[in-house]
C-alpha cells in the first residue's frame, strides 16, 4: 500500500534518551507499521510535503510550537490538510496536530484558560463515540497521557466531540469523514510521560503544579495507545 505519511511538526524533549527516538518512531511503533509502510515529512525543518496521491493517510504529530503563532510552515501545512480532507484521506491529528486540523477546518485555537494540562489523566467518552469508526467498543473511561497549553476553543462546523474530561472539553474529536483529532498523546509510553514531568519540573512548579503528585499518578495507557493501531487498521480496510 502507499505509505502512511507522518507529518512531523516538532521534536520531543532533549531529556528523552536518543535510543527512544522521537514522535514519529513512537507513532509508527504503536501503529504496528514498518519503515516501508510509513514516510516522514519534517515540515518544521522546511521539508516539502509529498503529493497527496502518493500517500494513503496522514498522522500529524505534536509540537512545542503554538498554533496561534501561525508560523509559515504551520500555515502551509494547514492548506495541505484542507486539500487532504477534500481528497477524503484518513487523517489523525495528535495534540498540536489536533489543534492544527481544527484551525484548518474553521475552528478556533487559543491558550487554555486554566493553563497547562500534563500527566496521566482519565477521559470519558460521549454517546457519539459508541457509533464512531475509531472509538466504538472502547471503555467509557480510560487513562491517557497529556501535555498541552493550548486548546480548541471552538470546533469547526460539523465536528463531534468524542471524549472529554473535567479540564479539557475536546480531548477527542471527529471532524467528519475519516478525520479525527486527539488532544492527548496516545504515543506517550509511561517512561516518556515521566521524562516530560521531570524535564519540565521547574516550569510546572512555577505554575503551582505538584510535580511529585503528577509523577505518582503516571500510569500505562494501553487503551489510548490502541487508537493508533485502530487507525492503522481502519486505513488498511478502506484502501
Amino acid at each position: 500500500m502507499k505509505p502512511v505519511l507522518i507529518i512531523k511538526t516538532g521534536s520531543t524533549l532533549k531529556g528523552v534518551p536518543q535510543t527512544r527516538g522521537d514522535f514519529e518512531h513512537w507513532i509508527q511503533a504503536a501503529m504496528g507499521l514498518s519503515d516501508t509502510d510509513t514516510s516522514v515529512c519534517n515540515v518544521m525543518a522546511g521539508e516539502i510535503l509529498p503529493k497527496l496521491a502518493e500517500v494513503s493517510a496522514l498522522v500529524i504529530t505534536g509540537s512545542a510550537a503554538m498554533v496561534t503563532d501561525q508560523l509559515p510552515w504551520s500555515q502551509f501545512t494547514e492548506n495541505y490538510l484542507r486539500q487532504a480532507v477534500i481528497h477524503e484521506l484518513p487523517i489523525l491529528g495528535i495534540c498540536y496536530g489536533h489543534q492544527l486540523l481544527a484551525h484548518a477546518l474553521g475552528g478556533l485555537v487559543a491558550y487554555h484558560p486554566r493553563g497547562r494540562e500534563i500527566g496521566t489523566t482519565s477521559i470519558h467518552l460521549t454517546s457519539a463515540a459508541t457509533t464512531d469508526l475509531l472509538f466504538n467498543d472502547l471503555p467509557f473511561s480510560f487513562k491517557v497521557n497529556a501535555s498541552h497549553m493550548q486548546t480548541v476553543t471552538q470546533l469547526p462546523i460539523g465536528a463531534t466531540v468524542l471524549a472529554s474530561n473535567e479540564f479539557e472539553s475536546h480531548h477527542a474529536v471527529h471532524f467528519g469523514g475519516r478525520v479525527w483529532g486527539l488532544q492527548f498523546h496516545p504515543e506517550f509510553a509511561l517512561d516518556i510521560m515521566r521524562t516530560y514531568l521531570t524535564e519540565r519540573a521547574p516550569a510546572l512548579k512555577a505554575e503551582g503544579l505538584d510535580v511529585e503528585q503528577l509523577q505518582a499518578s503516571v500510569s500505562a495507557t494501553p487503551i489510548a495507545a490502541s487508537l493508533l493501531q485502530r487507525f492503522a487498521t481502519l486505513v488498511q480496510k478502506t484502501l
